[in-house]
């Protein structure tokens, strides 16, 4: 694990640069984002057995923003309650083991633990805005930015932003096509991380980094984010072939342009 700010810690997985995030709490800490594969989860139990875990928390329902281990306990898992409505739903199809393995990159699927732990997170309560621990004051920031009921997490006396998939070094803007207007969403969602005053920030995916940084990173991806509003494609470090994943990156814009692009007039 690696000390970011007082009391916070990551763990940086081998998938995509995934960050689980370890605040420390007076009985126990809480754990953001746990994963990705088995062994990764079970060094992550073995590395907090003697503080324990007294929460969990999702910052959104995807399937690697979802997992967990039986060696980190039993402790209270949550999401915002549009999150734990998505995945509860999904859970609810007998086939659900089949679906999110095909979301899974195919030389992964063997070792992501896909158990009846997987995904079982409690919606907050409406209105509720604090991660419920004993531990340092939590905010919940939620938006419609990549997926329905997506939060980021501030940890207001740390000054330690949460940030989901957001605000990445290596990924681009991956837009939630459930909303009416995926691209205001995002840069909405944007302005809520802007505006949250953090001096250290967490990315979902990537490295972490401080305001300045932060303010960087919202720029580029408000950058990207008007060039896929206005049907190019963008200029964008994260592209280039020389990127870590530039060209699942250059396909997944084109596919987000594609999908923003105006259908074509009806001829009768």
């Amino acid at each position: 694990m690696t000390h970011i700010a007082e009391g916070v810690s990551i763990h940086v997985s081998g998938f995509m640069q995934s960050n689980s995030v370890i605040v420390d709490g007076p009985s126990g800490v809480l754990l953001i984002d746990a994963g990705v594969t088995a062994d990764e989860l079970a060094a992550l139990a073995a590395d907090l057995r003697e503080r324990g875990v007294a929460a969990g928390f999702s910052t959104h329902p995807h399937w690697d923003h979802l997992l967990w281990h039986p060696d980190l306990g039993a402790a209270p898992r949550y999401g915002t309650a549009t999150a734990a409505a998505v995945i509860t739903s999904r859970l609810a199809d007998e086939n659900w083991p089949q679906m999110v393995a095909g979301m899974i990159p195919e030389d992964l699927v063997s070792s992501v633990p896909l158990d009846d732990v997987f995904g079982r997170i409690s919606g907050l309560p409406a209105g509720e805005t604090l991660v419920p621990w004993d531990g340092p004051e939590v905010r919940v920031i939620e938006h419609g930015a990549h997926a329905p009921g997506h939060a980021a997490l501030l940890l207001t006396e740390r000054g330690v932003l949460v940030a989901g998939d957001m605000v990445s070094d290596i990924l681009v803007p991956i837009l939630n096509f459930f909303a009416a207007d995926p691209v205001a969403d995002y840069l909405a969602a944007l302005d809520l991380l802007e505006a949250s005053g953090a001096t250290v920030f967490v990315p979902g995916h990537g490295t972490t980094g401080n305001a300045d940084e932060l303010s960087a990173r919202i720029a580029l991806d408000r950058a990207y984010l008007h060039a896929l509003r206005e049907g190019r494609l963008p200029d964008d470090p994260r592209l280039r072939p020389s990127a870590p994943y530039g060209i699942e990156m250059t396909g997944i814009t084109q596919r987000q342009l594609d999908h923003l692009a105006p259908a074509p007039p009806v001829v009768e």
